[in-house]
């Protein structure tokens, strides 16, 4: 039997933690990072706790006023309701598009480059970001790539007007109508009819015109030329006759009216020259609006009514890559065995996807949904930059107020109450996550 320790135990002052090293020791070698801990994270809370009880000069306590105002002022209030926008919107629209992709390149050999190209934006800054958006969402079609798909997807189904800016000239037989133009007098068949405008620009004409010719004259029709009629004075054409430097309006229509309604319609052609029928003998013609409408210029991203959505969007872009990422880790883990055992009972690829894969994945889908939830509460750089000054009130968060609350509006109480109340906001979010994560660890 062997004798037993005759070891002392330490004494209490001694003590040694469980690796055998002094807690007097452990403490001096984390002093460094607890005096950074305090410096950097528990004074800047600790001051702004207390400085969100004064006013705007620090020299007078305030009370509860600074946390009235989140609730009662409407920059705040619009920040507040943006805030809930984008908690709701931008973690799951990222977290579902990186579920689909993750899923839909699992199978296939080109997935990780895929995989690759999506997870890029991550690499670029929220500032890089924010300017790459605000030309995206620009509203001239001819620098912002969202309009330019959109005006050419519009103008593919409803072509614009090759004329928006042409209108009577001095001396015109036609005059105002609704939009368009409409001759002052009716005409009659065996008539020979002038319609000139002027207001378009020779390189905006269309590509097809051609010289504009006088029509000649038909007994039983009526026949007329309207062309772009910018000559003047002597020796440089004549005015309300088409010239041989005179382009016809190739494709104006031309609508012969008789007690408000249009009993016959027809297009000039290339040289501006169009022929109409004897029906409308003892009508108006009328040059109806649809042919000066200006020309569709898209959707205004950045307006009052969009402006959130589309730097929503610019978040998604950046981050569905993150999201994406975790959840094919996830999906690398899942046991197989329970999926092809599903597919061996006859599930379809859906059932499987919905009744096997997500269940199996839903502690990664928390992760992420909740770690994007944490990152939306803070989010300011997109909204900074890709709001125009015009619509940033209506694109206002929380964190981008704090910023105008405190080093525009000189009001650091009030930015103080809304930092410490966003730190109200994130803490349930991360204590959900924390205690996630413990009860995985336990399993």
């Amino acid at each position: 039997m062997a004798a037993p320790s005759t070891t002392a135990p330490a004494p209490p002052g001694r003590r040694r933690s469980v690796t055998g090293t002094r807690r007097s020791v452990a403490v001096l070698f984390l002093l460094p990072a607890l005096v950074l801990l305090g410096a950097l994270v528990v004074y800047p809370i600790g001051y702004s706790l207390i400085r969100s009880f004064y006013n705007a000069n620090g020299d007078g306590f305030a009370g509860f006023d600074n946390y009235k105002a989140i609730f009662t002022d409407d920059g705040i209030r619009t920040a507040l309701k943006n805030n809930v926008i984008w908690v709701v919107f931008a973690p799951t629209v990222s977290t579902a598009l990186g579920l689909i992709f993750a899923v839909l390149t699992e199978r296939v050999r080109w997935g990780t480059a895929f995989k690759l190209v999506v997870f890029m934006p991550m690499a670029i800054s929220m500032l890089a970001a924010g300017i790459i958006f605000r030309l995206v969402y620009d509203q001239d079609p001819n620098k912002g790539v969202a309009n330019a798909v959109w005006v050419g997807i519009h103008d593919t189904f409803a072509q614009s007007s090759a004329f928006p800016n042409a209108h009577p000239g001095r001396e015109s037989p036609l005059k105002a109508d609704q939009g368009g133009f409409i001759t002052a007098a009716t005409v009659h068949t065996g008539q020979t009819v002038a319609l000139p405008l002027v207001g378009v620009a020779p390189d905006q004409m269309p590509g097809g015109a051609k010289k504009a010719v006088a029509a000649k004259a038909d007994p039983g029709k009526i026949t007329g030329t309207t062309w772009q009629d910018f000559t003047r004075g002597k020796g440089v054409g004549t005015l309300g006759a088409p010239d041989p430097s005179e382009l016809g309006y190739d494709g104006m229509r031309i609508e012969a009216v008789k007690n408000g309604k249009v009993v016959a319609s027809t297009k000039a052609a290339a040289d501006g020259t169009f022929t109409l029928p004897a029906a409308a003998d003892g009508a108006q013609l009328r040059l109806p609006a649809s042919n000066f409408k200006q020309p569709y210029n898209g959707v205004d991203w950045l307006g009052p009514s969009l402006v959130t959505p589309a730097i929503i969007g610019s978040y998604v872009w950046m981050w569905a890559g993150f999201a994406m990422v975790l959840i094919a880790a996830g999906l690398a883990g899942l046991p197989r065995e329970l999926l092809e055992a599903a597919r061996v009972d006859g599930a379809t690829e859906w059932q499987v996807f919905r009744k096997v894969t997500i269940p199996l994945l839903a502690p990664v889908l928390a992760v992420v949904t909740v770690t994007l939830m944490i990152n939306v509460l803070k989010v300011f750089d997109l909204v900074y930059i890709i709001a125009p000054g015009s619509s940033q009130d209506d694109a206002n968060v929380l964190a981008l107020e704090l910023y105008r609350k405190g080093f525009s509006e000189g009001q650091p109480g009030i930015a103080s109450a809304i930092a410490v109340f966003l730190l109200l906001l994130v803490i349930p979010v991360m204590w959900f996550n924390v205690r996630r994560l413990r009860r995985e660890e336990r399993r």
